[in-house]
């Protein structure tokens, strides 16, 4: 860990990047209302997560901001602008981001604007909408058909997860952190358990490393399910819509069945899993083949389906270089060229002795290339399950957790999400946490959809929005 100025900070973070590491997230602390704010980077390596610190001088009001040469900071410092008041100067929109700010007056009501013109207005889309969807307000200026821009709302899901880990216990926290971003339970379990275990020093057995992947891929295909039905629907396919929402249902049934619970909750525990799955190995695999080939087929027919093809070839289009600059993460990085899961670059638990399939590179970064990803990680999620199967059958009946208990400290815990990488950052003190800061992909991806909306129109909004298949309670926690 290196402390530092803001401005060496910055220093550090470009050349860290220029390197070829990734910028990862950023965030603040001040441990009381009196104490100097300090702010916390991390930078992804080839074989971790690298902490970098600055500390605010006390009373502090501002600092200059990271933004302008950082763009992937430029969420980042609104949040820490929303928690903290402390100004990023030299940051292009301080806008409310997680929080909502100050209740309006009458004149502070209308809507922002961002480009002007003849025949211009805003659409306040949300924040609530037809369908099971979560809360969160697109506001969409458009003359009536393009979206030159799009700004977002998401504070009206924030909950304060953040200060509800304060004085847990490691066994109590890791139940908070499956429901910090619901669709990714199993993937915050594992990024919060993996730092705890570092604190205390502990490594679960092979059979619960095994358990682990099998319920994170599981969770992996079902995202991806998720965002095909939403897409198919978006296209009026109703029959593809009915059979990839069937499939999901199936993956999530078998879930329950291994565990009790949809979202594969209660299995990951800071030392291991909970208990072993409750099917055999052999009825694991025969109910993995049952399952994988008719996905694989509707998959097929859904990707030969011409009308569908067309809404989604050149919409919502992300740039390799604006990939790679943002550090786009999980399938909406890798459909623009830069790929870094966390499976490979920073392997943890059973990802360390398994073979992870390698991906085929693409390059167009449209919602097309989007989906095409999340079919190859679902076919690749398939390829590691079998193993896990295989491996699973060939044990001897093992431990399930060792003890974890830590009493002190501090580490980086991170995990491969459906939608890319998971970070949680916790300090303990006397057996309890301190502090706990989650950072989904959620986070780190939504403020992308900003720019993809060059040369599309409105009707290619659900589809954008499907494709990137992220969740709004992982942005506004």
């Amino acid at each position: 860990m290196m402390t530092a100025g803001v401005k060496a900070l910055g220093d550090e973070i470009e050349s860290r990047v220029d390197a070829g590491d990734r910028f990862a997230g950023l965030f603040a602390t001040r441990p009381t209302q009196t104490a100097p704010i300090t702010l916390s980077a991390h930078v992804a390596t080839a074989g971790g997560i690298d902490t970098l610190e600055a500390s605010l001088p006390p009373g502090t009001e501002s600092y200059p901001a990271l933004t302008p040469r950082l763009g992937a900071a430029f969420w980042y410092e609104r949040e820490i602008h929303d928690t903290f008041g402390v100004v990023p100067e030299g940051h292009p929109r301080l806008a409310p981001l997680v929080r909502p700010g100050s209740p309006e007056t009458p004149g502070d009501r209308a809507l922002p604007r961002h480009v002007t013109g003849y025949g211009m207005f805003t659409i306040p889309h949300g924040p609530v909408r037809s369908g099971v969807l979560e809360s969160i307000e697109y506001l969409v200026e458009t003359p009536g058909e393009a979206i030159p821009h799009l700004n977002m709302r998401v504070f009206y899901k924030h909950r304060g997860v953040q200060e509800a880990f304060a004085g847990m216990t490691p066994v109590d926290a890791v139940l908070l952190a499956e429901r910090t971003e619901g669709i990714a339970s199993v993937a915050h379990a594992l990024a919060f358990s993996h730092a705890i275990e570092q604190i205390a020093d502990c490594e679960p057995p092979t059979t619960a490393q095994l358990v682990r992947v099998l319920h994170a891929e599981l969770e992996r295909i079902a995202n991806h399910l998720d965002v095909a039905v939403r897409l198919a629907d978006a296209a009026g396919l109703a029959v593809a819509t009915t059979r990839l929402a069937l499939h999901k249902e199936r993956v999530m049934r078998l879930v329950s069945r291994l565990c009790g619970s949809r979202f594969g909750r209660g299995v990951v525990v800071p030392g291991g899993i909970s208990a072993a799955p409750q099917l055999p190995p052999a009825q694991l695999w025969a109910e993995l083949d049952r399952l994988a080939k008719p996905i694989a087929a509707d998959a097929a027919a859904l990707m030969a389906t011409s009308s569908f093809l067309d809404r989604l070839r050149g919409t919502g289009p992300l740039t390799p270089e604006r990939a790679r600059q943002h550090g786009a993460l999980g399938p909406i990085g890798k459909a623009a060229g830069f790929a870094d899961d966390a499976r490979l670059a920073r392997p943890y638990d059973a990802y360390r002795a398994l073979v992870v399939p390698s991906a085929r590179s693409h390059l167009a970064g449209d919602a097309l290339a989007r989906l095409r990803v999340r079919w190859e990680e679902v076919d690749q999620s398939f390829r590691l399950l079998r193993q896990v199967a295989d491996d699973l059958s060939e044990r001897a009946p093992d431990l399930y957790s060792v003890t974890c208990e830590p009493a002190s400290g501090r580490a980086v815990g991170w995990s491969e999400a459906p939608q890319g990488e998971v970070l949680y950052d916790v300090s303990i003190a006397a057996g309890r946490i301190t502090r706990c800061h989650p950072r989904s992909a959620s986070f780190h991806n939504l403020v992308l959809m900003h720019e993809v909306f060059a040369g599309d129109i409105l009707t290619d909004f659900p589809f954008i929005e499907a494709s990137f298949g992220l969740s709004v309670a992982g942005v506004a926690l």
